[in-house]
C-alpha cells in the first residue's frame, strides 16, 4: 500500500493486500432449478429444497432471519407450521404472516450484485420518516425479490456498498465469523502520534467491547488535514470513527474504498452504480464459499454495465 495519491485521487485498484482469511468453501449447488418448476424426475424435485435457503437466495431476508420467522410460526406450507428442516416441492403453496408467497419464482432468480458509490448526505434504509434520500430510491427495480445492503454506512460516510438481491450472499459477507476486510480512506484534523497510532493497532477498549485497526497507512496531505488508509475486520455500528474519536482524533471525512475482494472503482461518481459481470460475480461467489446457480435470462439495463474494466481480486 505504498505510493498511494492523496485522497481522492488515488486509485483504489492498486497494491491491495488479498483478505487473508476465506470463509470456508460451500460444496452444495442450488437444489431448486427451473427442471424442478417443470417437474422434470430430479433430485431436487423429489427431495424438495429448504424454506430458509430458496427465500435467502430470493432476497427475502438472511437464513438466519427466515430461520427465526419459522420458529415463531410465522411460516406456513400447505397450512402446516414449517420447521427448520420442512422442504418445499413443487405445488406447494408457501405462507408467511399468513399471506401466500409465490417462492417458485425465486428459483429462476438470477443474482445481481451492485457496486454503489454512496455520497454523504444519504442514508440505507428502504424509507425514511425524516424524509432524507435513501439509497435504494437511486437502485434499478428488481421483477423480483428485493435489493439488499451487504452492512451499512452512516449518513456521513462515502464511498463503496455492495447490494444484491441474494440474501445468502449478502449474509455471508457481512457475518462477523467470515472476518471480511473493510478499507477507509480517512481524513484526520492535525497530526496524529506515533502512540496513539500504535494503540488504534494494538486495540482500545469502547463501549462495546475491545476494537482494533488491522492496519494503519499514512498517505499524506497539506496543511492540517492527514489522510490514512485503515483496514477493520468487523462491521459494528460507526467502529472506524470511534475508534478515533476514543483517542480524541477529529474525523473530517470518511470513504469506503474496499469490502473484502472488491475495490471501488476510481471513474465510479457518488450516486452511480456498477454491476458485477458474470465472470466478477464467480470470483465473488467463490470468495464467500458459494456456488453460484446458473444464471438465467439476462435482466440488466444497458446503462447498468461500464465499458471500463473492474478490479476485483481473486482471494488467495
Amino acid at each position: 500500500m505504498k505510493n498511494k495519491k492523496p485522497f481522492p485521487n488515488s486509485s483504489a485498484t492498486h497494491e491491495r493486500k488479498p483478505l487473508r482469511k476465506k470463509p470456508k468453501s460451500a460444496t452444495q449447488t442450488p437444489e431448486i432449478t427451473q427442471a424442478l418448476l417443470a417437474d422434470k424426475p430430479t433430485n431436487a424435485a423429489t427431495t424438495g429444497v429448504r424454506i430458509q435457503k430458496l427465500l435467502a437466495q430470493g432476497g427475502l431476508g438472511s437464513r438466519r432471519e427466515i430461520e427465526r420467522w419459522m420458529e415463531e410460526g410465522r411460516v406456513k406450507v400447505n397450512g402446516v407450521q414449517a420447521t427448520l428442516g420442512t422442504r418445499l416441492r413443487a405445488g406447494d403453496y408457501l405462507q408467511i404472516n399468513e399471506r401466500g408467497v409465490d417462492w417458485e419464482k425465486f428459483s429462476g432468480q438470477t443474482s445481481r450484485v451492485l457496486l454503489y458509490h454512496k455520497p454523504t448526505g444519504e442514508i440505507v434504509t428502504r424509507s425514511d420518516p425524516q424524509g432524507r434520500p435513501v439509497i435504494f430510491s437511486r437502485l434499478p427495480e428488481l421483477a423480483v425479490g428485493r435489493w439488499i445492503a451487504v452492512g451499512r454506512l452512516d449518513i456521513n460516510t462515502s464511498g463503496l456498498l455492495l447490494v444484491t438481491n441474494n440474501g445468502e450472499l449478502a449474509n455471508r459477507l457481512m457475518h462477523p465469523s467470515s472476518e471480511v476486510e473493510r478499507e477507509y480512506a480517512v481524513r484526520i484534523l492535525g497530526d496524529v502520534p506515533e502512540q496513539t497510532l500504535a494503540s488504534l493497532q494494538q486495540g482500545v477498549e469502547l463501549e462495546d467491547g475491545l476494537a482494533k485497526f488491522k492496519e494503519i497507512h499514512f498517505n499524506g496531505g497539506e496543511g492540517a488535514n492527514k489522510w490514512y488508509y485503515v483496514i477493520v475486520s468487523e462491521g459494528r455500528n460507526r467502529l472506524v470513527r470511534r475508534l478515533w474519536e476514543s483517542q480524541n482524533v477529529v474525523v473530517s471525512r470518511l470513504m469506503r474504498v474496499r469490502y473484502g475482494p472488491v475495490v471501488l472503482p476510481e471513474y465510479l461518481p457518488a450516486g452511480k452504480h456498477y454491476e458485477l459481470a458474470e465472470s466478477e460475480l464467480d470470483l465473488l461467489f467463490e470468495f464467500a464459499g458459494m456456488t453460484k446457480e446458473k444464471p438465467a435470462t439476462a435482466t440488466v439495463k444497458p446503462e447498468a454495465r461500464s465499458s471500463k474494466s473492474f478490479n476485483l481480486r481473486k482471494s488467495r
